[in-house]
């Protein structure tokens, strides 16, 4: 069975659940990996911050901001242990410190303490006395407050994100489960509500993106083919929402591409909606016999284009049948417009 890029669109047209079940059978799942990427903190390195942190504070008995601010700039990957503790992100944190202290703490702010961090989890922090220093401070100190704290009572049908095993009564939750770990139940528990490596995959979206990318680069290298790649948010004249490559340029596309990695159905179903509109958009002014004013190109990966086969469905249509996967990308050049822009070599 062709591949729906392979033959003439009518086919696709005439035998289009055919052509869904081979585009499912091309795609492959790769949740089950991610790529560590810049900045992964190994545990080895986690380990060190917390047992930095539990020989401070005496076993968590004392929560001691300026004791906690000396070991976060003697081991910074301390800081890290005190967020993980809290289980906020780095801007619920600043966004609590800020109003909690007199210093105001910007996310941009925050993801840059955090991530230089997490460059270096050992490297001592050196100490200019400016704004960053000020910052770092309030940091801790929240930190340390809420920690100290625990959560509010509250009315029963609301779960305070400071009630978990660990933060429930304050100090007095951390202690024992310093002393004698966390019931393994309670760690799945806790896990169940939250996902795991839900944190790292949020960091590292935009290099399971760059997979697809890459792969679509490196086609079109080869062939010596111009293309234009936009950066995220860009804004291109002629679209109201770039695509992801256009060829030969923005100055006369005739070939775009969307590439496209989910795991969720959900999340699939907007981008499919997202090739729809640039599919519309290259019929914008031609009558329905007419050629389309540019080729739209779909590069998908992930499970969740495999749920929907009505989604699947209308990306079929929308370009023409031109979807392709991780596993024939390698045929993009020659199943495509694109191979009137390849350069031949002699």
């Amino acid at each position: 069975m062709p591949f729906p890029f392979e033959v003439p669109f009518k086919q696709v047209q005439a035998n289009l659940d055919m052509y869904v079940d081979e585009v499912f059978g091309s795609l492959q799942s790769e949740f089950l990996t991610l790529p560590k990427g810049p900045g992964f903190v190994d545990y080895p390195a986690f380990e060190q911050g917390y047992e930095a942190l539990k020989r401070t504070t005496k076993n968590f008995r004392n929560l001691s901001p300026e004791l906690v601010l000396k070991t976060v700039h003697e081991a910074p990957i301390t800081f890290i242990v005190l967020r993980t503790m809290l289980g906020f992100t780095p801007p619920e944190l600043a966004y609590v410190t800020t109003q909690r202290t007199n210093v105001e703490v910007a996310q941009d702010a925050i993801r840059s303490i955090d991530r230089k961090i997490r460059m270096q989890p050992l490297a001592p922090l050196k100490s200019y006395g400016g704004l960053t220093d000020q910052r770092i401070h309030a940091l801790v100190e929240t930190a340390c407050q809420l920690l100290r704290e625990g959560p509010p009572e509250g009315p029963p049908d609301v779960l305070h994100r400071l009630d978990k095993a660990d933060t429930r009564q304050g100090l007095k939750s951390i202690q024992p489960l310093a002393d004698l770990g966390v019931p393994y139940a309670m760690l799945l528990y806790e896990r169940f509500l939250g996902r795991p490596f839900a944190g790292h995959r949020d960091s590292v979206s935009e290099l399971v993106g760059d997979v697809l990318e890459s792969a679509i680069e490196g086609v079109l290298t080869r062939a010596s083919v111009s293309f234009r790649k936009t950066k995220r948010a860009e804004r291109v004249a002629g679209f109201d929402q770039a695509p992801d490559f256009i060829i030969p340029d923005e100055f006369n596309p005739q070939i775009v591409i969307e590439a496209k990695i989910t795991e969720d159905d959900g999340t699939a179903r907007d981008k499919v909606t997202r090739v729809q509109h640039l599919g519309a958009l290259s019929m914008q002014g031609r009558r329905k016999n007419q050629a389309p004013r540019f080729e739209v190109i779909a590069c998908i990966a992930g499970r969740g284009f495999k749920v929907r086969r009505e989604d699947m469905k209308k990306l079929l249509l929308s370009t023409h049948g031109k979807v392709f996967t991780l596993r024939n990308v390698d045929r993009l050049v020659e199943c495509s417009r694109i191979k009137e822009f390849k350069v031949r070599s002699r």
